[in-house]
Order: structure tokens, then sequence, then C-alpha cells
């Protein structure tokens, strides 16, 4: 059975007005009530005028005379479009970022901007741009951190007569010329290479310390320069299964030399 067969059934057992009451009924019940999820919000317009924000649950309206307009009030991730731009110190880069943001006040969010998502966007991508003209490369790579916060700043204060509160943006990736890239390939193992003959300079400078100071311990004591000769010839001979030659000190054959000697 169709649902005129049972309107006519309906018809012919109740009477016309009670047809007409259901058929009323039909049509009215599905605008008059809505459901508004946890995380929604209901913009309700009277006649075009704007009379409040209803929800979470069942959300009761005047059928044909008020509207009602849904809005997210969860995080949104956009991504924030890759925008060639150039920056302070005059190098070409290529630059995209991803914002998060959500909304506050879902009332301004629908009567004051046509598009939040959309007008959130290009804000997004304009501030972008200025702010990577604002500093030095050197800054987008080392100091990312700062630069997220400046955007996420900058683009807060012109969304929030929006009702938009943004959390945080991110630049994600930033691309160089190819030029520019070898250049700083360059320069860092430049870099590298100056390091290392600082740290060996510094090494030499503390050996040249070392041994000067051990010089002065030996001059001062004659006895310790012969030790340590001796130990050399100790270190040779365990080291060296061949025959070693070496001078023997006369210091060694000093006290002889003495008694042998003819008395004056």
């Amino acid at each position: 059975m169709d649902f005129a067969s049972l309107l006519l059934a309906i018809y012919q057992f109740l009477g016309p007005t009670v047809v007409v009451i259901i058929v009323i009924a039909i049509l009215v019940i599905p605008s008059a009530i809505k459901v508004v999820k946890e995380y929604e919000r209901g913009v309700v317009f009277r006649l075009g005028r704007l009379v409040g924000v209803r929800g979470p649950g069942l959300i009761y309206l005047i059928p044909y005379i008020e509207q009602m307009v849904k809005v997210d009030l969860r995080v949104v991730t956009m991504d924030v479009a890759r925008q060639e731009t150039m920056t302070r110190d005059n190098v070409p880069v290529t630059v995209d970022a991803v914002i998060y943001f959500q909304v506050l006040n879902p009332a301004d969010a629908i009567v004051k901007v046509e598009n939040f998502s959309r007008a959130t966007a290009l804000i997004a991508q304009t501030t972008l741009r200025s702010i990577v003209g604002q500093v030095e490369l050197d800054s987008i790579l080392a100091e990312r951190d700062e630069v997220n916060q400046r955007l996420q700043t900058v683009i807060d204060e012109q969304t929030e007569p929006w009702g938009i509160k943004v959390n945080a943006v991110e630049v994600r990736d930033v691309a160089l010329p190819e030029g520019m890239r070898r250049a700083m390939a360059r320069q860092a193992e430049t870099e590298r290479e100056r390091r290392a003959k600082v740290i060996n300079a510094e090494g030499e400078f503390q050996a040249a310390e070392k041994l000067s100071q051990a010089a002065s311990i030996i001059g001062a004591t004659p006895a310790a320069l012969q030790l340590r000769f001796l130990q050399t010839l100790s270190e040779i001979a365990s080291e060296n299964n061949s025959t070693t030659i070496f001078p023997l000190p006369i210091e060694l054959i000093e006290p002889f030399l003495r008694r042998s000697a003819p008395p004056q």
C-alpha cells in the first residue's frame, strides 16, 4: 500500500480533518525538530533576525519562521597553501604551513563573516607571506618556533572579531633554490673544517704547554732526565727485536772518567 492509498483509507475512516492534520504534521515536524550534537551549536534566526545560539540536544523551531545554521566547535586543521616570497635578506623561498583553529563564538562566525573557514585560510596565507618577508633566512631555519608564534599572534588578532580562536600555526616546509642549497652546504662544510682546525690548534697548544711544564721539571732535576732516558730505552727494547744503537749520555760515564783521571 502506497502513501496515497494510506491517506485515502484514513480519509474514509477518520474524515478529512484528521487527514489534513496528519499531512501538516508530516510537513512541519522535520523542519520544527532538530538534533544538535555535543560538538555543535545551532545559530537560530527568526525571520532573518538572530535570536541566539542553541544546543546541544533536541532543538524546537517555529516552522518556516525560524531557521538554524549548525556550527562545528571542534579544532579544525587546515593546510595553508604554498607561498612564494622573499626573505628580509632577499632570498627567494617557498613556504607552507598548517593552522589549527576553532570557533569560540558561533554567532559571530556566522553573522560577521561570510565563510569563516575560507576567510581564515586567506588571512593565514597573506600573514605567512608578510612574516616571512620580515625575517632573514637563518631565522626561519633556526628560530622556527619564534616565527610560528608570530604567525599565531597576528592571525589570531585578525580572526578574533569573527569568533575564531587560532590555537597554533606551524611552518612545515621551507623550499630553497638549488643554488642556495649548494651554497649553504659549502658554508656548513667550511664551518666544520674551521672548527676542526680550531680544535686541532687547541690540542697542539695544550700539548706544547704540558711539554714546557715537563721540560721545566726535568731541567730542575737532572736525575729525572736520566730516568726518562732509561724508560725510553726500555720501551724501544720491548717493541723492537732488532739491534738498537743509541748514544750513551756523557753524564753516565762522567764519574768513571773523574776516577781514572791522574791526580794533579
